[in-house]
């Protein structure tokens, strides 16, 4: 019997041994014996696996209201000016999409930021006793695309963080802009026309891009965070240049979700330096809410 006994147990050590290195080849947990409780396992092994992940991803959708857009268009040397606050330009407004993302492996990574934007302008003015009519029309589209390198100083980005814990996030890239601009100006006498001015721009050209974001936690779930950029530096053209700076709180509504709400500026300026002469300079600011995903 004692034979017997020892031949079984002899057998089960094998099979937990066989057992215990099958798993380990697999990278699983460590083996226990039959009948012995499982080691205890608290969130902070879960957020150190969590936050060993090499990957990491955002996305934020967004959408600025401007109090307060001020352009100048010139085109072949025809200039005309709009100068409209926020019930104005949602007036005016035909259509807006924008999207923020970013990825990152390790503290190395990628950004971008596509934002798009068209505007319809049309007004007309009548002189005393119905002489003299002129009206004028005015319609912008406006492509803004950013993709960059990125590298992340600090702890990674998140919705949740300790108070004081940071991100410092420089980055360097290529920014596409797309602008169709179209104007038309006429005068009519007594139904006829007078005088008549039309004409329309349209270009696409790339900028290298320059900035920074930075993110510091106030409490748990409440952040602060600024960006800024610039891009253009006047490579291309007689004057060429675009920026933007943003500054603005954000809440975490989950773990893995945060609402922002900005303050943001942002400009362009271009001018072809030929003559006749064409161009634009567009400037606005206003508030920016966006809903931000953390993965």
């Amino acid at each position: 019997m004692n034979a017997f006994f020892f031949r079984n147990l002899t057998t089960q050590a094998a099979v937990v041994g066989v057992v215990c290195l099958w798993s380990l080849a697999g990278d699983q947990l460590p083996c226990k014996a039959e009948g012995q409780p499982a080691p205890p396992q608290d969130d902070s092994d879960s957020a150190a696996a969590v936050s060993a992940t090499p990957w990491r991803a955002t996305v934020e959708l967004y959408g600025l209201a401007p109090l307060k857009l001020d352009t100048r268009t010139t085109i072949n040397g025809f200039t005309t000016t709009a100068d409209l606050d926020l019930g104005e330009v949602l007036s005016r407004l035909k259509w807006a999409s924008s999207l923020r993302a970013s990825v990152e492996r390790g503290r190395v990574g990628l950004l971008t930021d596509l934002y798009y934007s068209r505007l319809a302008q049309e007004g007309a003015r009548t002189t005393p006793g119905e002489r003299l009519t002129g009206n004028a029309k005015l319609g912008a589209s406006q492509g803004i695309y950013d993709l960059a390198v990125r590298y992340r100083f600090g702890e990674p980005e998140a919705a949740v963080g300790q108070p004081g814990q940071f991100s410092l996030i420089p980055y360097a890239g290529v920014r596409v802009i797309d602008a169709q601009l179209d104007t038309k100006a006429e005068i009519r006498s007594n139904g006829q026309p007078i005088f008549q001015r039309e004409g329309s721009f349209g270009r696409t050209w790339a900028q290298p891009l320059l900035g920074t974001q930075a993110t510091v936690f106030l409490s748990p779930r409440l952040r602060a965070f600024a960006r800024a950029d610039i891009g253009g530096f006047g490579l291309s053209g007689h004057r060429d240049l675009s920026g933007n700076a943003q500054l603005g709180l954000g809440y975490a509504v989950g773990n893995n979700t945060d609402l922002n709400i900005s303050w943001r500026y942002m400009g362009i300026e271009y001018d072809n330096s030929k003559s006749p002469q064409s161009g634009f300079k567009s400037s606005q600011n206003g508030i920016e809410v966006g809903l931000k995903f953390f993965f």
